[in-house]
């Protein structure tokens, strides 16, 4: 025999929020702006290549969360848990603990350049075919069209 449960809508302390249990903006608003300036009061206290590698998150249950952008800076801001706790108990935070989670930067996306030069071959059909048309207006796009070629000249001044 089968048990059948009941289908309650149960929250779970991870994942996203309903927007009904976050409050106001203006609650919200200033939750980031604390957050914001123990993340700039914390952060202050490490080296410098560290620093530019972990960003402060969240202050949940007596727990500093910081994000860490490898595993070796994870472990790097964890030997320096004790310093943490003291810069933030000079503050006036009430923590306990440090919690760090690797979160990888995303990569960089490189736009490709995609402005590719005009062959002179190229150029040659879009004045052929301007030529062949009627439209004053059409004719004058296709011959700005084929005034883009690349030349030898303007491929020599790019080399140098």
């Amino acid at each position: 025999m089968q048990r059948v449960s009941p289908a309650i809508a149960r929250r779970s302390g991870n994942g996203p929020k309903s927007i009904v249990d976050c409050g106001s903006f203006a609650t919200l608003a200033k939750r980031a702006g604390v957050l914001e300036a123990l993340d700039r009061a914390l952060r202050q206290t490490l080296p410098s290549p560290l620093r530019e590698q972990v960003r402060f998150a969240d202050l949940r249950n007596s727990r500093l969360v910081f994000l860490a952008s490898s595993p070796a800076w994870a472990t790097r801001l964890r030997l320096m848990q004790t310093q943490i706790l003291a810069a933030a108990h000079a503050i006036g935070t009430s923590a306990s603990f440090v919690t760090v989670k690797v979160v990888p930067q995303p990569p960089l996306v490189v736009e490709p350049d995609r402005s590719k030069p005009l062959s002179p071959a190229a150029a040659a059909h879009l004045q052929a075919t301007a030529a062949s048309l009627s439209d004053p207006e059409l004719r004058d796009l296709f011959l700005g069209l084929a005034s883009l070629a690349e030349t030898a000249d303007s491929k020599a001044k790019n080399r140098d």
